[in-house]
């Protein structure tokens, strides 16, 4: 029973630094916008025994990128943290297996009690073969910690290099705004405006690109009709690394179609599509890949501007490049998105730690006796809730990441509203100093001044 205590503890503290610990080289992110959105949002309560934030105005925190607005749990926050697993996320994804394992050795500990209850030999030999030594878990507890590691270590770099991804999206987005605002002179006013609108669009695109949401006709029935727009959008798609051998491969293989096309409705006077003209709409809309047209589309525009004495070549590939840095960024998105852990992986880290579950009563029943089904039921909550979180991260975009506050926070750096960068150009502009008041202050300076043996002095 003491090997198979420390094998547990083994296994949950491998797994728990492989899911909280970044790897090497990586620093934590400590821009807020980290978190879940969409079914797995996380309901953050007022709760008298922690000191947080509300939901709202931890929101609005998220929105101005604090690095101190984090939701981040330090070991005062105990007890938050036990009143509020009923809530809890991992808890409700896991329900199914953990009330199986708790259920299943609840009925093991009482067959056996009910075995020793009867003097007949039969039942005590039952009740005693039941039993089997702490051996066989102690040496399969190495091998499944290990599977836990890398499973979860695995998921969180994905996580990382997602989070890292959308950063480098929003420095480049504030780069090319910055270069267009300079050379406002040179673009002109309508196609600057046009062009920042375009790279304000571009993040709401790829954030719908990897995470699609399909409104329906009934999410726009109080929409006007010349307010609606239609989406043809995939239901499915298959994932490259799926092997030959795979069931649903194959299915797919033979219906010759790997995705399923949907209607979907949205709304025009919405964000992005209000950012968008008119004629631009259906053509971006009946796109297959619409951050990568958008991104084309910005680099036609920039190639349409004519070359004077202030802009040349040089400029002109400057903002080519950082287009192209955010055509990377959706192939970049594609791959995490499209690639999922290997499948043969995946299945042989789950199947080991049911059967080992599955077990495990056996070897603690003597010991524990009717305590065994409830004392599973942690052990199972544990382990599946490492392995859950895994599988959570390993698409950041799917509700880890909260992409509704990035895109917000690149359009509001982009189009300079609500003053978050304070149009630094445009104040510029309203408040610099008329050229006649500087050569009327040069003039009174030059006839009060007086030049002696080529010192100035002022009179």
């Amino acid at each position: 029973m003491t090997v198979s205590v420390r094998g547990l503890l083994l296994i949950a503290g491998c797994a728990s630094v492989a899911a909280f610990v970044p790897s090497s080289g990586y620093n934590a992110p400590s821009i807020r916008g980290i978190g879940t959105d969409s079914k797995t949002e996380l309901n953050l309560l007022e709760n008298p025994f922690r000191n947080i934030r509300s939901t709202e105005r931890s929101d609005t925190l998220c929105a101005s990128f604090n690095p101190q607005a984090d939701d981040r749990y330090s070991a005062r926050d105990w007890l938050h943290n036990v009143f509020t697993l009923p809530r809890s996320t991992v808890l409700h994804d896991i329900r199914s297996p953990v009330m199986t394992v708790a259920v299943w050795s609840t009925m093991v500990s009482v067959f056996r009690n009910c075995l020793l209850a009867k003097d007949t030999h039969i039942c005590q030999q039952v009740a005693q073969k039941m039993c089997i030594g702490t051996t066989p878990h102690s040496f399969l507890v190495s091998s499944l910690g290990l599977l836990l590691v890398f499973r979860t270590n695995s998921a969180y770099q994905r996580f990382a290099e997602g989070r890292k991804i959308w950063e480098r999206i929003l420095s480049v987005s504030r780069n090319l705004t910055r270069m267009l605002h300079l050379y406002e002179s040179e673009i002109g006013i309508e196609k600057k405006d046009e062009i920042i609108k375009m790279v304000a669009t571009f993040p709401y695109l790829l954030r719908h690109h990897i995470k699609p949401r399909c409104l329906g006709e009934s999410c726009v029935e109080g929409v006007e009709p010349h307010n609606r727009l239609l989406l043809r959008e995939q239901i499915e798609s298959v994932l490259e690394t799926r092997h030959e051998g795979d069931k649903q491969f194959r299915s797919m293989k033979q219906n010759g179609n790997s995705a399923t096309l949907r209607d979907c409705w949205v709304d025009k006077r919405s964000l992005p599509w209000s950012l968008m003209p008119e004629r631009s709409l259906k053509t971006c809309a009946n796109a297959a890949n619409r951050p990568l047209w958008i991104a084309d589309r910005m680099g036609r525009e920039i190639m349409s501007i004519p070359y004077n004495p202030n802009y040349t070549s040089r400029e002109r590939l400057t903002l080519l490049g950082q287009v192209e840095k955010l055509t990377n960024a959706i192939g970049e998105c594609e791959r995490i998105h499209q690639t999922a852990v290997p499948l043969n992986y995946a299945r042989h880290s789950l199947r080991s730690l049911s059967l080992w579950l599955l077990t495990l009563p056996f070897a603690i029943v003597k010991d524990l006796g009717i305590l065994t089904g409830p004392t599973m039921g942690v052990i199972a909550w544990l382990l599946f809730g490492v392995y859950q979180i895994g599988y959570t991260i390993e698409d950041p975009f799917q509700g880890t990441l909260r992409l509704s506050i990035l895109c917000d926070a690149i359009r509001r750096d982009v189009m300079g509203d609500q003053g978050s960068r304070n149009s630094a150009f445009a104040s510029e502009r309203k408040f610099s100093t008329p050229q006649w008041e500087t050569e009327e202050e040069d003039d009174i300076i030059r006839a009060t001044s007086k030049v002696v043996n080529g010192v100035v002095f002022s009179a």
